[in-house]
């Protein structure tokens, strides 16, 4: 059965359980006292970090550093909390000092805590989310409001460092194997031109510019001999004519002339002949240097199409790096830097004392009541009537008659 049902069971419980109720809230006001003492002040402040655009379109100008700018910053957050980061920021501003207790790893931990960065995603471009952020914002809490000004801009200073240092060292690294690359492609072009040379050299075959050209010179020389056959025709049908229609001494004269015409023409026949048979000696291969030679061919140009690939590779390449170390590409810059708080985050002492004594009058009023519901004792008439349903004809107080020792000794 419950003792309280009205405002009147309410105050005659809070007189009688008044010892107890003064107890608790007294240890309540003394404990929030100690607890709004002995808890410290904390500022806060924030520095805020804009991600810019490039200067240059991509289109026109590409940055070799890939990858969305929230990957970048989650790995620029992951060296920043590192260990050994962590503790140099703490050598230098001298944190948490004062409490000497602490560890070289809580105190790790406790600047872990303390500092959050969190970005915000820039807006998107249809529907697909490229992972690209606009701002972000570096903010500290510390205990003083010194301290969290130094620490916020020194995570802002050393953020800023990072993206710099991380996206030139991905530049050149680009850079450097694309150049290692087509150095070492160059050096096979080089290789494989001389060992096609020499094998050229070895089997005695022209070079593939010399055929052409050899070719249209047997096919002049053809030319020529049939041009030297058909005037030695000319020459004897004109000699026979006239072996048949001159006097014997014109005929005889006629005759030697074209002797000589003849003999001049053999001359040439057979200088043209030996000729042609050079230049076709020097094109005649076997089938195993032909097939040797297509294969030498097709493997130079495999090695020129990567050669030129590769070499275009680097260009970009290069253009990236001198874009990243010009900072005309993408950068972070310090769109609002961390001001010096003027009143601590945390709540006044005051108000956390006076919290406490709300809490702890509530916690004294509960522990009477938990008192009357272990005797739940019927000590009105009304009380009487309410339970039972039969009204006291006479209600008798109860008298104490011992003697009291103690201002406020009840009997229950």
């Amino acid at each position: 059965m419950g003792p309280i049902y009205s405002l009147g069971d309410f105050l005659d419980m809070v007189r009688r359980r008044l010892f107890t109720i003064f107890c608790v809230f007294v240890l309540g006001c003394l404990g929030s006292l100690w607890f709004a003492a002995s808890r410290q002040h904390e500022y806060e402040t924030a520095e805020v970090l804009q991600i810019t655009q490039p200067q240059i379109a991509g289109e026109l100008a590409k940055s070799t550093v890939e990858g969305s700018s929230a990957r970048r910053m989650q790995l620029i957050e992951q060296r920043l909390m590192a260990r050994s980061t962590v503790l140099e920021i703490i050598e230098k501003f001298g944190l948490y000092a004062d409490m000497e207790a602490l560890t070289q790893l809580q105190k790790v931990v406790l600047l872990r805590e303390s500092v959050r960065i969190t970005g915000v995603a820039a807006a998107r471009e249809g529907f697909a989310d490229d992972g690209t952020i606009s701002v972000l914002t570096i903010t500290a809490r510390m205990p003083t409001a010194e301290q969290a000004q130094q620490v916020a801009r020194e995570f802002g200073r050393r953020t800023i460092e990072l993206s710099t240092a991380t996206r030139i060292d991905q530049a050149r690294e680009t850079l450097s194997f694309f150049a290692e690359k087509e150095a070492a492609l160059a050096d096979q072009v080089a290789a494989l031109e001389d060992e096609i040379a020499a094998y050229r050299n070895a089997n005695d075959v022209t070079l593939p510019g010399t055929i052409e050209f050899r070719r249209a010179e047997i096919a002049a020389m053809n030319e020529g001999l049939l041009e030297i056959a058909r005037e030695r025709i000319e020459i004897r049908r004109a000699a026979d004519q006239a072996q048949a229609t001159e006097r014997p001494a014109t005929a005889r004269r006629l005759q030697a002339e074209a002797e000589q015409q003849l003999a001049t023409l053999d001359a040439q026949e057979a200088l043209l002949t030996e000729r042609k048979r050079g230049l076709e000696a020097s094109l005649q291969t076997t089938p195993e240097v032909e097939r040797q030679l297509g294969a030498y061919e097709r493997r130079l140009a495999q090695l020129q199409g990567e050669l030129g690939q590769m070499t275009a590779r680097r260009n970009e390449a290069e253009v990236g790096f001198r874009l990243e170390t010009s900072r005309q590409a993408e950068r972070l810059t310090v769109l609002e830097p961390a001001p010096l708080p003027d009143y601590p985050v945390t709540g006044a002492r005051k108000t956390k004392a006076l919290m406490g004594a709300a809490a702890s009058l509530i916690l004294a009023l509960l522990a009477a009541f938990l008192q009357e519901l272990r005797r739940p004792v019927l000590r009105t008439a009304a009380q009487m009537e309410r339970e039972t349903g039969l009204m006291p004809v006479v209600s008798v107080p109860v008298m104490d008659t011992r003697t009291r020792r103690g201002w406020f000794r009840r009997k229950a």
